[in-house]
Parts: C-alpha cells; structure tokens; sequence
C-alpha cells in the first residue's frame, strides 16, 4: 500500500520531545524521509529508535536554532543531499519568563524572540528556495492562543507568537501564486515541557497528549492540503473550522 507522504522531505524543529517529536513520528509513519532538528542529542537518539521500528527512516541534526550559521549550513546540507525540501514545521518555542514585563530583562526578552522569531524567520529565509524545488512545498509554524489572549506574565511568549503569526501569514501572501503553503496550527491545552513551565498548578492528565496533536498537523502536510495563510485551532476538532488571519 502506498504511503501518503511517500518519498517526501520533511524538517520538524524541536524534534527531540512534545509536538515535534511526534509530529517527526507521524511524518516517517506517512513516509516521509524526517530531518530531525532539536538541541538534545539523546531525545533525537531515542526518536530515531521508535521511527527506525515503525519502519521509516530519519536524518538527526542536532543543532540550537540560535545558530543562525548552522541553519544556513542545514539548507545546504539538504540542497546537495536532496535538491528539494517538501514539508517545513516550524514547532521548536521556548516559554520565556512568567512575570510582570517591567521585572523581565533585556536577555530573557531577547532570548524567547531569538527561537521563537528569529529562527523561524532564519528558516524561512533559507528553506524557501528549497520548498520552491518541490512540487508541493508545505510550511506549518505551531502558535498559540496567548498570540490574541496576550495573557498578563506572559508577555515575551505572547509577543513572540503573534509575531511568529505575522512572520508566517506575509510570507503566505508573498508565496500564494507559488507551489508553497503557509499555515498556522495552534494545538491548544497539551501535555508538553512548556505547558508545565507556564502552568504549574495544571493537572497534566486533564489535558489532551502531543501524540493526539500531531495527527492533525499531518494533513496539514500533505499536497492535497491547498489552503494558505490560515490559522488553525485544534481544539475545534476539525481542520474545516479555522480562524481566518485579520
């Protein structure tokens, strides 16, 4: 039986755990051949493991996204190695400081920016030739509801995802007579790192799972997906119902 994703090329940021983890594992189970970017050698080791018994296959790269050099580096790797790029999801976010904006400092501000901003913009820049190579290029950058809540204490994480949101929506309009989709997946309340981090006191077990998630990032993926510049909300339950960009 043929594989949807079959012999398509596809970069997951944050690779090593979460949504990004399991998204990489959806994508190889569809067949795509995964380029597994995370910081953290072991949990790329360990995602390696679980696609090599699902039977498919990934290329692990190891690399902090603050590398804007490396990342540059990856675009070429990918160039010579496979000429082309089919599926960019941009997940990799950290959560940035919870407190009040004035007891926040100049680094932690610059910090959160730097991968959840800059790196994708980094990635955009470099990957979108790529993309431009493949019959179907596909882009999906994970957001958040605090884009619009812009919850108090949570400012840094609140700006930045609704600057990741705009990054993505003005490069949909740039590539919207192109082969290349843009589009935005906000997964809601889900058990990952950063969810604990912001929301201490939550039970974990009342929230849905990443694996849940990334099912719905798949589609999303796929050459049959032909919408752009859209933002989509898990907790909808489906991916017809969608928050159009203002």
């Amino acid at each position: 039986m043929s594989l949807p994703l079959s012999s398509r090329i596809a970069l997951v940021t944050g690779a090593s755990r979460g949504i990004g983890y399991f998204t990489a594992r959806a994508l190889a189970k569809a067949g795509a051949h995964v380029i597994a970017v995370a910081r953290t050698q072991g949990g790329l080791e360990e995602l390696d493991d679980e696609i090599r018994k699902d039977g498919g296959a990934a290329t692990l790269v190891p690399l902090n996204l603050t590398d804007s050099d490396g990342i540059v580096r990856l675009a070429a790797a990918l160039h010579e190695r496979h000429g082309r790029l089919d599926i960019l999801v941009g997940n990799a976010g950290v959560p940035g400081p919870s407190s009040p904006l004035g007891h926040i400092d100049l680094k932690s501000w610059n910090d959160v920016m730097a991968i959840n901003v800059t790196a994708n913009f980094q990635l955009i820049r470099c990957m979108e030739p790529l993309l431009r190579q493949s019959d179907a290029g596909r882009a999906v950058f994970v957001t958040s509801a605090a884009a619009s809540q812009a919850n108090a204490y949570l400012g840094p994480y609140a700006a930045s995802k609704a600057a990741l949101e705009t990054l993505a929506r003005a490069w949909a309009h740039e590539t919207a007579s192109t082969k290349i989709r843009v589009n935005l997946f906000n997964p809601g309340p889900t058990r990952t790192r950063i969810r604990a981090i912001v929301f201490p006191g939550e039970d974990p077990l009342t929230l849905q799972t990443p694996d849940q998630v990334a099912e719905w990032i798949l589609p999303l993926c796929a050459p049959a997906w032909t919408e752009t510049g859209r933002l989509y909300d898990y907790p909808t339950r489906t991916l017809q119902s969608f928050r159009a960009p203002g």
